[in-house]
């Protein structure tokens, strides 16, 4: 696989998440199939086109991720990878709890 370009460990997690197209306000409904320090991969019916600029909210653990992301890829019918573009501090701290707790689980 020399096309690898992810920088970060990815790890599966199914979790509801809301994603929120920012220049047309439009949200959509999704699920993750995997996380990390970068982005994720969220399964959905009807991907956004790549380069898209979205909000995503994941909810897992009675706990809610926020952050901003940019779609990079799509798979038509299945879903989109999104790199997160901009994560505050704050949930930063969440995300860095998930992925700790599923990398001692996984």
């Amino acid at each position: 696989m020399s096309s690898e370009r992810r920088r970060a460990p990815r790890y599966p997690i199914i979790a509801d998440a809301e994603v929120t197209e920012i220049a047309s306000e439009t949200k959509l409904s999704a699920r993750t199939s995997d996380l990390s320090l970068g982005g994720c991969f969220l399964d959905m019916l009807n991907p956004s086109p790549e380069g898209t600029e979205i909000a995503v909210r994941i909810s897992h653990a009675d706990t809610t991720f926020t952050a901003r992301g940019k779609v990079v890829f799509l798979f038509p019918n299945m879903g989109m990878g999104v790199m997160f573009t901009n994560v505050p501090a704050s949930q930063q701290a969440i995300l860095g709890k998930w992925l700790e707790e599923l990398s001692r689980s996984g």
